[in-house]
């Protein structure tokens, strides 16, 4: 039954899709002026490196590169180049956690310290859930110990930093970004299965949805021949490449995963339906619920024009643009930036990748939903989004 009703829901998800691209498609116009706009900001911010991609569906639309992975410019970047994702990597620990409550192995409401007995607060400890970790509202104050990761403290020490915490709210009831907290889904997965975090998003995830550069970790990103060199600003217009960092590698569903702008189009395809029985359309809909609303996001620069409200959901945020609402996140660790965003509306998503601790990337992803919203119209409606959603929810376990 389970198998029939999966099958009925990619059909259900065919009826909103277009006829194959042709050249004068409106995603596939929409993807080619983009690429003006990207390659003349990338030009004008002097940029080292940078990728992006458009997806619709099952489809990925357009891939775009320019730069170098480094400033010996010796190594253009292409849609293979690996770069870090940073907290983007919190939309795959989300989705990794999600297939593995399908499964049975844990459900969102299991306080933590059933697979982290360890895990103890100033407080009553087992008033957090696992949805609170990945939903980022367990009611500690934001970014605990963010500062003993970048110090290069173990999350084994980190651990036991914990008990000096209190409760600034109730869980789930304020939000709260935390990176060391957010990852303790890592030993939680590992308790119940039995195995390591990247052997987990491996076989659940990179595996199954063909993610062939993706990976988790220092080691495999550095000794994969193609990868993005982080840079910094010297000054206006120049760029220094440095060393990769592996202080936050350590909190890795927060900030540990690699990957591709192709891969994040895959990923991307994921969230739209295109493999649900790699990720189930109930699944993603249960990570982008709003949940805990973000007030100060909607005065983030290149998007309070745009943003009328803001949320966190699991693993991802919502955002409100007017009529129009994206499933979001974005990344940074040092010498990276990253972006990831997508409309089920429009059945349209996006993500770029930078080599270089830029600002501009807010301006990037910014203008390019405002392009979209501005020429594209969305291929289903609300009514037909509940009915997708209602569809979806037969295939619970």
């Amino acid at each position: 039954m389970r198998t029939i009703n999966l099958r009925l829901m990619a059909l259900i998800s065919l009826l909103f899709q277009l006829a194959p691209l042709s050249a004068s498609s409106p995603e596939l116009q929409l993807a080619n002026e983009y690429q003006a706009f990207f390659r003349k900001h990338i030009e004008q911010e002097k940029v080292l490196g940078a990728a992006f991609v458009v997806v619709s569906g099952d489809r990925i639309i357009h891939v775009g590169t320019l730069g170098h992975t480094d400033t010996s410019r010796s190594h253009p970047v292409d849609e293979n180049t690996a770069f870090r994702v940073a907290s983007v990597s919190k939309t795959f620990a989300a989705g990794l956690a999600g297939v593995l409550v399908a499964e049975g192995e844990f459900q969102w409401d299991d306080p933590v310290t059933q697979y982290v007995p360890d895990f103890r607060i100033n407080g009553d400890s087992s008033q957090v859930k696992i949805r609170h970790l990945l939903g980022q509202s367990t009611g500690l104050i934001p970014h605990a110990y963010d500062n003993l990761i970048e110090d290069g403290v173990s999350m084994d020490r980190i651990l036991t930093q914990y008990r000096k915490l209190s409760y600034i709210c109730s869980p789930g009831q304020c939000y709260s970004y935390q990176n060391s907290v957010f990852s303790l889904i890592e030993p939680v997965m590992e308790q119940v299965t039995s195995k390591s975090y990247a052997a987990l998003m491996e076989q659940k995830i990179f595996r199954p949805l063909d993610m062939k550069t993706a990976s988790v970790g220092y080691e495999a990103f550095v000794n994969n021949p193609n990868h993005a060199k982080p840079h910094v600003l010297v000054r206006k217009g120049s760029w220094k490449t440095v060393r990769v960092l592996p202080n936050y590698y350590r909190a890795a569903p927060a900030a540990g995963v690699n990957a591709s702008v192709l891969d994040m189009g895959k990923w991307l395809m994921a969230q739209l339906g295109s493999h649900p029985e790699v990720i189930r359309p109930e699944v993603v809909d249960a990570l982008t619920r709003p949940r805990v609303k973000t007030k100060r996001e909607i005065y983030r620069r290149h998007w309070k024009d745009l943003l009328t409200d803001a949320h966190y959901g699991l693993g991802w945020r919502i955002y409100q643009l007017g009529d129009h609402q994206i499933a979001c996140h974005s990344g940074w660790v040092s010498g990276f930036r990253a972006d990831i965003a997508w409309s089920e509306a429009h059945d349209l998503g996006f993500a770029i990748l930078l080599n270089a601790e830029t600002n501009s990337i807010n301006e990037l992803t910014a203008t390019f939903w405002e392009m979209a919203f501005t020429s594209l119209e969305p291929k289903t409606t609300p009514d037909q989004q509940e009915l997708l959603a209602a569809a979806g929810q037969t295939t619970s376990p």
